[in-house]
């Protein structure tokens, strides 16, 4: 088996140097900024770094090896794949673990296929940094089952979502709505809270409701709580908004919080449940899709 990198950014090195340490050899890479002077630079550092030789483009580490790795930003997949498919045969296997839609990742599909390729969409769930190659990777595509069978020896934790190009990202992206929307509501919070000087008390009583329970019981029950105070609770973020506005701060997700349980209210779940909170998320999530 031999193996090959189309981008060398983070994720390369860092599964490369995982897979170095794991005895694997010969693995090459490319990098469209590898040759430049100052950006190249790190590229070129990390390589050197993983014991990873560089080729000058991706079309010769795709007649190389064997399963190659698309591992480059979303926005240039689909890009990366209509070159490298020029090289592609029917021994190869075609890994994109970009964090790109389901659409495009079917599109990079259908051009893989023609070759005879075999392709995998590759979801990364966990932090790179602190597990480099054993990052818990889902996959699904016609090449998911080679893949795992070949790259499991290396200590790659895989796990098989199905067949069809697009369901392992679907995954990633719905899990990236709550990751990266926590991101982007605790940096308001703080915003707000060091404004005030208060970030110790509000912290501390953040930590005190989510800390309450194991995730999904207290997710359930800001959930279905949320259902019935809906209406109560976007008039409180308008309350919130204001007092942003006046301290100078932009309420970006206050004002998108303030919409979604509008959205929610107009669900009528307080008539629906008589007024009582619902025991589960599930119950919800039905009336959701009608």
């Amino acid at each position: 088996m031999k193996l090959g990198f189309i981008g060398f950014g983070e994720v390369g090195h860092e599964m490369t140097s995982g897979f170095k340490k794991e005895g694997l050899q010969g693995i090459v890479a490319y990098d469209i900024i590898q040759d430049e002077p100052k950006s190249g630079a790190l590229v070129r550092s990390r390589a050197q770094d993983a014991g990873v030789a560089l080729l000058p483009n991706w079309r010769e580490v795709a007649k190389y090896a064997t399963i190659i790795i698309a591992a480059v930003p979303g926005a240039n997949a689909l890009a990366a794949a209509s070159e490298t498919v020029k090289a592609l045969d029917s021994t190869k296997i075609y890994v994109d673990v970009s964090t790109s839609s389901p659409a495009t990742k079917k599109k990079i599909y259908e051009i893989v296929r023609k070759t005879g390729a075999r392709f995998v969409d590759g979801a990364m769930m966990g932090m790179l940094i602190t597990t480099q190659h054993k990052v818990p990777t889902l996959v699904s595509g016609d090449g998911a089952d080679q893949f795992i069978k070949v790259m499991t020896p290396y200590n790659m934790k895989l796990t098989k979502i199905s067949e069809v190009p697009g369901d392992a990202i679907a995954i990633k992206l719905v899990r990236s709505i709550y990751m990266k929307g926590m991101t982007a509501l605790s940096v308001e919070m703080l915003e707000v809270a060091s404004k005030l000087n208060v970030e110790r008390r509000v912290l501390d009583s953040v930590s005190d409701t989510l800390n309450a329970g194991p995730f999904e019981e207290v997710m359930n029950f800001l959930v279905t709580a949320g259902s019935v105070h809906a209406k109560r609770q976007a008039h409180e973020m308008v309350d919130v908004r204001s007092m942003m506005e006046e301290l100078q701060i932009e309420p970006t997700m206050t004002i998108a919080t303030e919409k979604r349980l509008r959205w929610l209210a107009s669900k009528n779940f307080k008539e629906r449940f008589q007024g009582k909170r619902p025991e589960t998320w599930e119950l919800l999530v039905k009336v959701f899709h009608e």
